[in-house]
């Protein structure tokens, strides 16, 4: 049996191609899933959907007991795991960051007590050895992409929803912290009424009451009919990126996802920071961001300011390969190998 320790809902995408892969081959898998008191029914919903064969826990000590009385070949994480040093001898350990982009706990989460740890390209991969050289590092590239590139994930039904397949479609996918989101105009669907708008927020936009703030907005610019905001239940990025013909974001994730598809990027350098984060507490804002934010920024057309938005919108629908270099480039570094075969390589890992 292997495992896929699950501490978030947005895990799943990434190890969802992944366990497709072992199935195919035969292999048994497992989910151990965290309760949540915010995204329960989500994640109820996503193991109805996919079919989980699933333990819930309430914490990391009871997902740690589970591995040592079951004995698992392999578990796979997507963040630290408190109790890593006490699964040596039980099982092997991975990690599979839930993420890519150019948040400092990329790397700093390498410090954990995994058997091994499946990165995206070359330039990761060295960059990493260079900083934990008693650790394994394997680059098999960024799995989570592979079912948009292998075209099994055909996106959402722009219709059904209530948007107009004629228009060219935006996805607005803002992180929760440092956020564009409290910078945008409050009608700001209305200055865009030729594109249908996605809205996917992370999930801590919507369900987290320190963010109360964000979620009235997100569902006021639903309101608009050329806008649609993704369900509690939709916590796969995914569909959404298949839609889309670009994507707008800040500093997240998801930028460096849409990228590796080669689809344009427009990325707002306008963000609300916490008093905490500002003036002379600038430098936890540089410690929560890595110096890749900087060296990656030319992957995307910038907006400095809201007001700048919508011309550099309009200009990059109007020549959507105008940074098609600047994101192969940046890809190869960031993601590595984008060929729809990511999972393929973990799992010949796994079971080599």
């Amino acid at each position: 049996m292997i495992c896929f320790d699950a501490l978030h809902p947005y895990y799943l995408p990434q190890y969802l191609p992944v366990m497709h892969e072992l199935l195919k081959r035969g292999e048994s898998v497992h989910f151990v899933i965290y309760r949540s008191k915010d995204q329960q029914a989500a994640l109820e919903h996503l193991v109805e959907e996919y079919q989980l064969s699933v333990t819930w826990v309430d914490n990391q000590q009871q997902a740690l007991a589970y591995y040592i009385d079951q004995q698992p070949k392999w578990v796979i994480f997507g963040n630290t795991f408190e109790g890593d040093s006490k699964l040596k001898g039980i099982c092997k350990t991975a990690l599979m960051q839930h993420g890519i982009g150019p948040k400092a706990v990329y790397y700093t989460v390498s410090d954990s007590d995994f058997d091994v740890r499946f990165v995206e390209g070359q330039y990761r991969l060295k960059r990493l050895q260079g900083m934990f050289p008693d650790k394994t590092f394997i680059d098999t590239g960024y799995a989570k992409l592979d079912p948009i590139i292998q075209g099994t994930e055909s996106g959402l039904d722009l219709a059904a929803i209530g948007l107009d397949p004629a228009k060219p479609t935006l996805l607005y996918a803002p992180t929760f912290y440092p956020s564009s989101i409290e910078k945008m105009a409050k009608h700001w669907p209305t200055a865009f009424s030729d594109y249908n708008i996605l809205l996917k927020p992370h999930y801590f936009s919507l369900s987290k009451p320190a963010y109360k703030k964000q979620k009235q907005l997100l569902e006021h610019w639903a309101s608009f009919d050329n806008a649609y905001l993704a369900t509690a239940e939709q916590t796969n990025l995914l569909p959404f990126m298949a839609s889309a013909d670009l994507l707008i974001s800040d500093a997240s994730s998801a930028l460096f996802e849409f990228a590796a598809l080669d689809k344009p990027v427009v990325w707002c350098d306008f963000y609300h920071l916490r008093w905490s984060y500002r003036g002379i507490f600038k430098f936890r804002f540089n410690q929560r961001m890595d110096e890749d934010l900087y060296r990656y920024a030319g992957v995307a057309a910038h907006a400095k300011s809201y007001k700048e938005l919508k011309q550099v919108v309009d200009q990059q629908i109007a020549q959507p390969e105008s940074f098609a270099a600047e994101r192969a480039k940046y890809t190869d570094e960031l993601a590595g190998t984008v060929d729809g075969q990511c999972s393929k390589r973990i799992v010949d890992f796994l079971l080599g």
